[in-house]
């Protein structure tokens, strides 16, 4: 199977849930838990653009144990987050997301355009004959539960928020660290939630086009539960450390638990508008070169009308160079680097996952539509 790098980067690294794992994923993955298995949908603002299909398309591929719908979509297709439209209209293919390993895919050409289908038993035999097979068996696609660790791990808080939210005052006994079945308590303002997660700066946002504060990115710490109801008002309550990721300090910032809408699928998919002035501006774990499965803070958010599953290229700058002829400066063409798909949205804020990186990422690289 001929698969384009990024394709064999980062989704030859998925994990089917039934233990199969490809060997380019051993090297990629490492200790990492994270699974990607993409499911896909066209994008509106792409819809009427014809396909692009890539060099030496095969006419015909059998679907393997271990393949994922974004790797078969980045066999036939340049944009694999186009896979709706090649689907479109063949009755064979109801749902695209039940493919079964053994299945044979055709492409196919109507009205000028590229198609998939499906080979069906009567194509083969005319005997009927009817599927009985388990739909965990089918290709999967990519499930919320599987990034859910990086969502809870990272967040983007408003500046607000975080100043007038409880905060850890001291550790049991005057200790300056705590762990899990600990004391410590919290001061501030209590509502009516027993449950918080304790939080950490990691960094103030700002925008790098305008200067504009965006948040502030906080990583998740662990979690504390109350011993006993608060008296009113700006007091002292004590908590016990229910979960810790890392050691609890004096100032850790305790924000109430709420219950977040979580959404079964992502779906990757060109943006519904042009994403302008986007740019990765902060990235989680503190490295300073970014790659494959690397997640980044990008500066726009849903006020940008960004969504979640929305894919965006990711761009270097060009370097200014002397005209020799001239001798004034000029800027060279960006150069595509990388692409990622946004799975988290704040107002201002957005977090994306890096799906391909062709070269060394860096924060400050540009970012836009596919």
């Amino acid at each position: 199977m001929k698969v384009s790098k990024w394709i064999a980067m980062c989704v030859g690294s998925i994990l089917d849930w039934r233990g199969l794992v490809r060997p380019t994923a051993q090297r990629l993955i490492g200790s990492c838990t994270l699974v990607v298995l993409v499911m896909f949908n066209g994008a509106a603002a792409q819809t009427d653009e014809p396909l692009t299909l890539n060099p030496d398309v095969p006419l015909t591929y059998t679907v393997q144990p271990g393949d994922t719908l974004w790797e078969i979509s980045a066999l036939f297709l340049r944009d694999p987050w186009r896979w709706e439209t090649l689907w479109a209209g063949n009755p064979q293919v109801d749902n695209p997301h039940l493919i079964y390993p053994g299945d044979t895919l055709r492409l196919v050409w109507e009205s000028g355009q590229p198609r998939l289908v499906r080979v069906e038993q009567g194509d083969i035999k005319l005997s009927p004959s009817m599927r009985a097979s388990p739909l965990d068996l089918a290709i999967p696609a990519i499930s919320r539960q599987h990034i859910e660790p990086f969502l809870r791990q990272h967040q983007v808080v408003e500046v607000a928020t975080l100043d007038r939210v409880p905060y850890v005052v001291s550790g049991d006994a005057g200790r300056l660290i705590s762990g899990v079945g600990d004391t410590v308590y919290g001061k501030g303002q209590w509502d009516e939630a027993r449950s918080y997660r304790l939080v950490r700066r990691v960094e103030k946002l700002k925008d790098p086009v305008n200067g504009e504060g965006l948040g502030i990115f906080v990583s998740d710490v662990g979690g504390a539960l109350l011993q006993e109801d608060p008296a009113d008002g700006d007091t002292v309550a004590p908590m016990t450390i229910t979960e810790m990721r890392e050691e609890v300090r004096i100032g850790d910032r305790l924000l109430p638990v709420t219950e977040a809408d979580v959404e079964p699928f992502y779906q990757p998919q060109a943006p519904s508008e042009i994403i302008t002035d986007a740019y990765m501006i902060a990235v989680a774990g503190g490295v300073t070169q970014i790659g494959v499965l690397d997640i980044v803070v990008i500066n726009r958010g849903a006020r940008e009308s960004l969504q979640v599953g929305d894919v965006l290229t990711i761009d270097h700058s060009g370097e200014q160079v002397k005209d020799p002829v001239t001798g004034k400066q000029v800027r060279l063409p960006d150069t595509r680097a990388g692409v990622l798909m946004v799975f988290s949205v704040y107002d201002r804020a957005s977090f994306g996952l890096v799906l391909e990186a062709t070269k060394p990422l860096s924060v400050g690289d540009k970012l836009s539509n596919p």
